[in-house]
């Protein structure tokens, strides 16, 4: 909230990740950022990758987006899809495209 009460709407989604990294360092808080997931399909490794955008505490799962329309089923899918290959339980998404923050909790 802190990010979306500062900046506002409009901005791309990178920028609304590196404030939300400033605001993570100020605090100390334990994260990575855009970190890879692999996918493994029956004992094999696939190709493509998962990049989450954030893993706080080795737990939870924050996806952001910065799109003006309302939170689509395919986001919402994909936040779900990190938490399946990741072994994390809940997710965070949010979006900063609207003038009222988004957000939604997910549990896997």
């Amino acid at each position: 909230m802190e990010v979306h009460n500062e900046l506002g709407h409009g901005f791309r989604e990178v920028v609304y990740k590196d404030a939300i990294e400033w605001e993570l360092d100020q605090k100390n808080i334990f994260y990575e950022r855009e970190k890879e997931y692999l996918v493994n399909y029956k004992g094999s490794i696939l190709k493509h990758s998962f990049l989450a955008d954030f893993v706080i505490f080795d737990e939870i799962i924050v996806e952001i987006k910065a799109t003006e329309g309302a939170m689509s089923d395919e986001s919402i899918s994909q936040t779900l899809n990190y938490l399946k290959v990741s072994g994390c339980k809940v997710g965070l998404l949010i979006n900063f495209g609207r003038k009222k923050l988004e957000f939604k909790r997910l549990i896997y």
